[in-house]
C-alpha cells in the first residue's frame, strides 16, 4: 500500500547489546567515556591464530529475554536481536505488549551479515564424524539470518513486513533505511529495525586473517581498533545488536512519546568496483551520501545542517582513506567544519550489526547534544586530515547528523537523522 504523500518518521525507542555494555545507558556511557570492549577471545581457543582478540558481548543472560526451551534452539545472533528488540519496545513506551498498536501495521527489518556461522561449524563437525542422526532439526531454522527478524516478529507479535538484509557491513543501515521508507511511503505505523551479529568463531577469524583484514595487535587489545590513525593495522571483530523503534510522526506525537530524533534521509549505492576494496576515490560512498542528502532535502535539509558524522571508520587503511576522500567530495569546504567519529574504536566492527548500533549512537548524539570520541587516534594519518573528535567526547548542539556504512561487495548505505521537531514536509 502507498500513502498519498510522504509522512514523517520518529525514532522513539532504542535497544543495545554491545561489547561496551548491555542496555542503552551502559553502552552509551561507555562509548562517551571511551571504554573499550576489546579483549582476548573467550568464545573459543584462539591459540595459534594470527588474531587472538575481539570485542565480545560480556555477561549476556539470554534467560532474561527468551524462554529457556526457545533459547536452546536459537543461535546467539538471534538471542541478541530479541533482547535488543524487547529493550527498544520498553524504551519506546509501547512495551512488549505494544499497547495500542495495530499489529498488521507493525513490522521488523533487520540486517545480519553471516547469520548462524557458529552452528554451521559445529554441525559440520558432527557430519564429518558420520553422526547423521545427531544433526538437530533446528539446524536450518537457527542458521538462516532471517530467523533473527522472524523471532523478533514472533516474540512481539509483529504481523507487518518482516525482512532481513544480508548486505555485509551495510546490512543494519539498509534495514533502518528500509523501515523508514515503509513508514514514510507505505502506510505502516511502527517498525523495529537495526542489525544483529555474532560470528566470533574459528572460521570467521581465520577467514578474515587470510584476507589480512584483522588487527594483530594482540598484546594491546584495547588499543587495536584505531580508525584514521597512521598505525592502524586492521579492524577488530565485534558482536552485538542495535535496534530502533521507528514510528509514524503524528502517531508518536499523539501518544506523547519521547522522540530521540527524526529520520530524514536514506541513500544506497554500489561501488561496482571490487569484492572487498572500496575505490580510492570513494565514488560509491559519494553517491550514497549524496542520495541521502537529496532524500532529506524534502524536509528542508541542506549540507550546512549536518554537524556530525558517525563514520564507517573501520580502522583499515583502504576504508578510512576512501571515506575521508568521499566526505571531502560531498561536503566541499564544509568538510573542515564537520565533526566525525568512529565508535568502532571501542565497540570493534559489529559487521551486519554495525549500522544498527551506530544509528542508535547517532540518534543519542543528536538527542543529548554530545558526540562520541574516536579513541586511539594518537598519530593521525596525514591522508585522513578531518576532525575525528579524537580521544574525548565533545558537546555540540546538533541539528542533523549522518551515519555511514560500507560493506563487502561494494554495498553502501547512509542515513541522515535530524533533531526532533525542527523539520517539516
Amino acid at each position: 500500500m502507498r500513502t498519498d504523500k510522504p509522512r514523517r518518521v520518529a525514532i522513539t525507542g532504542l535497544g543495545l547489546v554491545t561489547p561496551v555494555g548491555i542496555g542503552l545507558q551502559a553502552a552509551w556511557d561507555n562509548v562517551l567515556a571511551g571504554v573499550s570492549g576489546v579483549g582476548p577471545i573467550t568464545r573459543f581457543d584462539s591459540t595459534g591464530f594470527k588474531t587472538t582478540i575481539a570485542a565480545e558481548v560480556k555477561d549476556f543472560s539470554v534467560e532474561n529475554w527468551l524462554e529457556k526451551k526457545a533459547a536452546r534452539r536459537l543461535e546467539r545472533f538471534i538471542h541478541f536481536a530479541v533482547a535488543a528488540a524487547k529493550m527498544a519496545a520498553t524504551d519506546s513506551g509501547l512495551g512488549e505488549a505494544l499497547t495500542g498498536v495495530d499489529r498488521t501495521k507493525a513490522g521488523c527489518a533487520l540486517g545480519c551479515g553471516l547469520g548462524g556461522l557458529h552452528i554451521m561449524e559445529q554441525t559440520h563437525v558432527t557430519l564429518l564424524a558420520g553422526k547423521l542422526d545427531r544433526i538437530s532439526p533446528f539446524f536450518i531454522p537457527t542458521l538462516i539470518g532471517n530467523m533473527a527478524a522472524g523471532q523478533v516478529g514472533i516474540e512481539l507479535g509483529l504481523m507487518g513486513p518482516n525482512y532481513l538484509s544480508a548486505t555485509a557491513c551495510a546490512a543494519g543501515t539498509h534495514a533502518v533505511g528500509q523501515a523508514y521508507q515503509l513508514i514514510r511511503d507505505c502506510g505502516y505505523e511502527v517498525m523495529f529495525c537495526g542489525g544483529t551479529e555474532s560470528v566470533i568463531t574459528p572460521l570467521a577469524v581465520s577467514g578474515f586473517n587470510a584476507m589480512k583484514a584483522l588487527s594483530t595487535r594482540n598484546a594491546e587489545p584495547q588499543r587495536a581498533s584505531r580508525p584514521f590513525d597512521a598505525e592502524r593495522d586492521g579492524f577488530v571483530m565485534g558482536e552485538g545488536a542495535g535496534l530502533l523503534v521507528l514510528e509514524e510522526w503524528e502517531r508518536a506525537i499523539a501518544r506523547g512519546a519521547r522522540i530521540y530524533a527524526e529520520v530524514l534521509g536514506f541513500g544506497a549505492s554500489c561501488d561496482a568496483h571490487h569484492i572487498t576494496a572500496p575505490p580510492e576515490d570513494g565514488s560509491g560512498a559519494i553517491r550514497a551520501m549524496e542520495e541521502a542528502v537529496s532524500d532529506a532535502a524534502r524536509y528542508g535539509l541542506t549540507l550546512e545542517d549536518i554537524g556530525y558524522i558517525n563514520a564507517h571508520g573501520t580502522s583499515t587503511g583502504l576504508n578510512d582513506h576512501a571515506e575521508t576522500v568521499a566526505i571531502k567530495k560531498v561536503f566541499g569546504p564544509l568538510a573542515q567544519k564537520l565533526s566525525i567519529s568512529s565508535t568502532k574504536s571501542v565497540t570493534g566492527h559489529l559487521l551486519g550489526a554495525a549500522g544498527g548500533v551506530e544509528s542508535a549512537f547517532l540518534a543519542l548524539a543528536i538527542y543529548h547534544g554530545i558526540m562520541p570520541p574516536t579513541m586511539n587516534l594518537e598519530n593521525p594519518d596525514p591522508d585522513c586530515d578531518l576532525d575525528y573528535v579524537p580521544l574525548k567526547a565533545r558537546r555540540a548542539q546538533l541539528r542533523a547528523g549522518m551515519s555511514n556504512s560500507f560493506g563487502f561487495g561494494g554495498t553502501n548505505g547512509v542515513l541522515i537523522f535530524g533533531k526532533a521537531g525542527e523539520w517539516k514536509l
